[in-house]
């Protein structure tokens, strides 16, 4: 990270785009407070990331990139889990958990063990596990990888009710392009920590100077030439194994 700069608005969905390395994960993690920042300032809410860590973590939801749905577990259980973890009142579980299993689409396999669960339906699960606290900011890592178009436009779909039905904020990171000119009013650019490019996505592809230009062609642009440096083997690994479980 080299003095990023940024903001999102309430109720927008903003894109963080960026090779491998660019520092995307590590920005992501200070905003969620799993790590914290050595400079600098941020809020969230408007709470300071520093100082008030825990009432920001009850504001947000995550989805990460590895799974987070027990496959042992029927997809009611799973959001059962949750419910107890972010502390929902026992009188109401039942009602937000029929809720989001209706909201994703999920209701008439919520009993089924999630191990039989495509992956679209999965990412579907993990998203309405991250909402059931109703946060108002959801940030989602990566959301459809190892995803066919199938399932991918599912949870785009889903993605997009959540901001129209409830407002809710939706800070993601995404390698795909498509993804990212579908659903975000805004993205940025991350390039080596720093802060390449941010505006609409037809805003950056203006900035080109060219009428035919793509996303995929701003992304280039700005980061130096290439869609992909090439991730290490940890990265790898994971995005492989997330692909091959979701598939």
């Amino acid at each position: 990270m080299d003095d990023l700069t940024l903001s999102v608005d309430e109720g927008e969905i903003f894109g963080l785009l960026g090779p491998n390395g660019a520092g995307k994960s590590t920005a992501i993690k200070m905003i969620i407070t799993i790590l914290p920042p050595t400079s600098g300032q941020a809020t969230v809410g408007g709470f300071d990331l520093v100082h008030h860590a825990g009432k920001i973590r009850r504001l947000i939801g995550y989805v990460p990139q590895i799974l987070s749905a027990d496959g042992t577990l029927s997809g009611r259980e799973n959001l059962m889990i949750f419910a107890k973890l972010y502390d929902i009142p026992r009188r109401e579980r039942a009602s937000r958990i029929d809720g989001s299993l209706e909201f994703m689409g999920l209701m008439d396999s919520c009993d089924k063990l999630v191990k039989d669960y495509s992956g679209g339906m999965i990412r579907r699960l993990e998203i309405a596990q991250s909402m059931l606290h109703r946060p108002k900011v959801l940030f989602l890592d990566e959301p459809t990888v190892g995803l066919d178009p199938v399932g991918r436009k599912a949870v785009w779909d889903h993605i997009l009710k959540l901001k129209t039905d409830y407002g809710t904020t939706i800070f993601l990171t995404t390698h795909y392009m498509e993804e990212a000119d579908k659903l975000c009013s805004r993205v940025a650019i991350m390039n080596l920590g720093k802060l390449a490019a941010i505006g609409s996505p037809s805003s950056l592809k203006a900035s080109l100077g060219d009428e035919d230009a793509t996303l995929d062609d701003v992304f280039v642009h700005y980061t130096g030439g290439t869609l992909d440096r090439g991730e290490g083997y940890r990265e790898a690994s994971r995005t492989r194994r997330t692909a091959r479980r979701l598939g």
